[in-house]
């Protein structure tokens, strides 16, 4: 089979897209081939303004049902390749929009979000995010945590301290995952993880997406696709071949004005980090490019089997587990 018909073949799922959403977009995650993908619909948001999120959200897959599907069970991936569509999950970058009401999360899952998580770099209800000082799961933390896991949301740890990630590993029932992640032993970072925390989660059933984003890549904006394949080789090497996939983390359609409110505590406060230039890699610069990624794994030495498992098996696997169908 050559590398074409393989990504033509595979499920084909994005742990984490955070793009500007519209029909343009949707286009092309079908030039792509994307089976699935966990799309962000809330960072900085509060309750209220979650909803009118979904609200706009859902009105956009209406008005471009012949792209895309909603996705709330692993079944509705499988449809999504079978009607060639892309299945859209709903997903959360922060469990801010939860406010302080747990009967929020399940509201959220009737809504169809699938993943939560439980901190945007900075401090929340919850727990603490990877630019400041850890103090770990709150006790309010605790019960969302049981609540996420009741219902079926996947806990999501990557822009998450590495306290309060350990704590969510240990308290949660079910996997949880780094949705997005790079691994520091490439490039020092405060959003790249550690060997030990990487074993830390497969070790505990967790998953492991690997981000292309170029400021977390050893190469930086000068990185190629097989930077990227270099990286989820590295994590591979740690979790093994079935606690792995792909979480690109496109921007795909944003502006500098999307940075600066992603960039700021709270979306407006103060700055916590600064990207620079962004660029995706070369070779897989927009998501229409996805079959290149599948190609360049083949090319760097991974099995047939390998690169299926990480193109989107995995993720059906793990999410499976956690939304009970």
């Amino acid at each position: 089979m050559s590398p074409h018909e393989l990504h033509q073949d595979a499920i084909v799922i994005d742990g984490l897209i955070i793009a500007k959403w519209n029909r343009e977009l949707f286009e092309d995650m079908r030039r792509g081939g994307l089976t699935a993908a966990n799309c962000t619909v809330s960072v900085w948001e509060g309750f209220q303004a979650t909803v009118d999120n979904i609200v706009k959200s859902n009105q956009l897959m209406a008005d471009c049902s012949d792209l895309v599907r909603p996705v709330r069970t692993t079944v509705d991936i499988s449809r999504a390749k079978e009607e060639g569509k892309t299945g859209i999950i709903y997903g959360f970058q922060n469990a801010h929009a939860f406010e302080d009401q747990i009967g929020y999360v399940e509201i959220f899952k009737q809504l169809g979000v699938g993943i939560v998580q439980m901190c945007y770099n900075t401090q929340n209800l919850v727990g603490t995010g990877c630019y400041e000082r850890d103090g770990g799961l709150s006790g309010f933390g605790r019960e969302i945590v049981a609540e996420m896991n009741r219902v079926g949301i996947m806990c999501d740890l990557s822009h998450v301290g590495s306290t309060t990630s350990e704590e969510v590993i240990l308290e949660s029932q079910k996997p949880v995952c780094y949705s997005h992640c790079l691994p520091s032993g490439l490039k020092e970072h405060p959003r790249n993880k550690s060997d030990e925390e990487l074993r830390f989660i497969a070790d505990h059933g967790g998953f492991v997406g690997v981000t292309m984003f170029t400021p977390f890549l050893r190469a930086g904006v000068d990185a190629t696709v097989d930077d990227y394949v270099e990286a989820i080789e590295y994590v591979m090497n740690i979790v093994g071949e079935d606690a792995i996939g792909i979480g690109t983390d496109f921007t795909q359609g944003h502006g500098q004005d999307f940075f600066e409110w992603l960039t700021h505590d709270k979306g407006y406060a103060r700055r916590l980090t600064r990207f620079g230039k962004i660029v995706n890699p070369e070779g897989i610069r927009t998501i229409g490019e996805f079959p290149n990624l599948t190609e360049a794994l083949l090319r760097r030495g991974f099995s047939e089997s390998q690169t299926r498992k990480i193109m989107g098996e995995n993720w059906v696997r793990v999410l499976k587990d956690v939304w009970g169908g």
